[in-house]
């Protein structure tokens, strides 16, 4: 092994059909899908009997073993910065946060500080997890700019990637509020229905045929004035999921700017309320610590601007 990368092995079991940066992306949750497909293309990647693989399209071998070299991280240029957090949970491998509306997770084009990052890297002196591509990102799971609400972050590789396989698996507990526009019914349900980018707008998330399988699972907390207070619970979690479902049955979140559209009963009270985002909570956060074993479960009531929207609309 050269100084300065890694070796990885994977096997492919479940690769029957699917392309290569498909099938590695589900054998490393560790590792996104853009990246190892360039990793692929720069010849990083060879089968079993050492042939270079480089075209993410060729189908993966079934129960075929692939040798990833990835190597270190590069030091982020994320700057620590002195940004308020509330803290709901912390110890030497973890920090669970309950997070603002407003606040961007990541760096990225048009946000490159003011970040959940940035405010990590000053609350955790720079402690966290590297894997990614990026050092200290500690960045296991995201939810959107807008929408409030519980998140973890791994401050240890080896909690990242013990989180990283929950998630993957699919068995975190994440349980999202939205006040949403109608009332459904029925009440409760599930949508089924694979997302990825729309091919007419790369901006948007739409349902797509051979996309990525999403589901959510909503039920009706408490009926209001042509809307409601709903639960939905995530069996899978992807990038505005619950927005697109929501608004795919006909009940697009309050104040969605993308997927909604306001009715003319409730524009006078968003306005009033100056209420300008989804109104969209991850209200609850469950798993098992990766280190500890232990079941570990948080819950966060609806920030100030969405219960006043509840209270406005709940006569």
């Amino acid at each position: 092994m050269d100084r300065g990368v890694s070796t990885i092995e994977a096997c492919v079991a479940d690769a029957e059909g699917l392309r290569l940066d498909r099938a590695l992306a589900d054998a490393l949750p560790t590792i996104s899908r853009e990246r190892l497909k360039a990793l692929i293309s720069s010849g990083a990647v060879t089968d079993a009997q050492g042939v270079l693989r480089r075209d993410p399209a060729s189908k993966a071998v079934p129960g075929g073993r692939y040798h990833v070299t990835v190597p270190d991280p590069q030091p982020a240029h994320n700057e620590p910065q002195d940004i308020a957090l509330n803290v709901v949970f912390e110890d030497d491998h973890l920090i669970v946060i309950d997070k603002q509306a407003g606040l961007v997770v990541h760096p990225a084009a048009g946000n490159f500080d003011g970040t959940l990052v940035n405010a990590l890297l000053h609350h955790c002196a720079g402690r966290l997890s590297g894997i990614g591509g990026v050092a200290r990102p500690g960045i296991v799971h995201r939810i959107d700019k807008n929408t409030s609400g519980l998140m973890v972050a791994a401050k240890t590789d080896r909690a990242h990637v013990g989180l990283a396989k929950q998630f993957a698996a699919h068995s975190i507990d994440r349980r999202y509020k939205a006040i949403v526009s109608g009332r459904p019914t029925p009440a409760q349900g599930s949508v089924d229905a694979p997302l990825a980018r729309s091919p007419q707008n790369r901006k948007k998330v739409a349902i797509v045929a051979g996309g990525k399988r999403a589901v959510t699972h909503f039920s009706t907390l408490t009926r209001l004035r042509d809307a409601a207070l709903v639960e939905c619970r995530l069996e899978t979690g992807r990038t505005h999921q619950v927005r697109v479902h929501m608004a795919s049955i006909g009940h697009p979140l309050l104040g969605d700017p993308v997927y909604g559209r306001t009715k003319p009963g409730h524009r006078p009270i968003l306005e009033t309320l100056n209420f300008r985002r989804q109104a969209l909570h991850a209200a609850r956060l469950g798993f098992i610590h990766p280190l500890e074993s232990n079941a570990l479960a948080f819950e966060s009531e609806m920030p100030s601007d969405m219960q006043e929207l509840f209270d406005s609309l709940n006569v």
